[in-house]
């Protein structure tokens, strides 16, 4: 048995999908351990992506590939074509986004629950998430219109990616 934590983000919220998605995970077996809805901090928001240089290259990399799949200079849009200096960019975005509405933090558990919960929710890219994933199903956002908007691609939920990633993120969004 596993624990996981999910946040329906703000575009979640605003559009009212909150029952939709939670029914999902509780349909597939899951049980919904804790539920919270709250305005997120700065703070809290800021800890929860993380700071090192991998991330924020590996964030600023995609980026830069976004932006050389749409013929557009980072360096014009962004004033920078450094992976991790991109990576700081899209983070502060996160954070601006995150903060922006209220959010809906809840611990997923079941049996396998990080495995299930991240198919469930589907890839990170709503444009590319197949159908019959909460992403496929409930967004259409893409990178291109994201970069051009200078704002961070609107996926409606985060879920944690491994067992150590979920732990670490239940203790920041609900304490030890």
């Amino acid at each position: 048995m596993e624990n996981t934590l999910v946040i329906l983000k703000p575009d979640a919220v605003e559009r009212r999908l909150i029952g939709r998605v939670l029914t999902r995970f509780e349909d597939a077996g899951l049980a919904i351990s804790r539920l919270e809805l709250r305005s997120a901090d700065a703070a809290t928001v800021e800890q929860h992506y993380p700071n090192s240089p991998e991330w924020l290259g590996g964030v600023g990399d995609k980026t830069l590939g976004d932006y050389e799949s749409q013929g557009v200079d980072p360096t014009t849009a962004l004033g920078t074509a450094d992976a991790v200096a991109i990576g700081r960019i899209v983070k502060r975005w996160l954070i601006e986004f995150m903060t922006s509405g209220p959010v809906v933090v809840a611990v997923i558990s079941g049996n396998r629950a990080v495995e299930i919960v991240r198919k469930i929710v589907g890839t990170t890219l709503p444009v590319t998430a197949a159908p019959g994933t909460i992403r496929g199903d409930y967004s259409t956002d893409s990178p291109d219109t994201a970069n051009q908007e200078q704002r961070p691609v609107k996926n409606l939920i985060h879920a944690s990616g491994t067992q150590s990633e979920a732990e670490d993120e239940i203790a920041l969004w609900f304490g030890q």
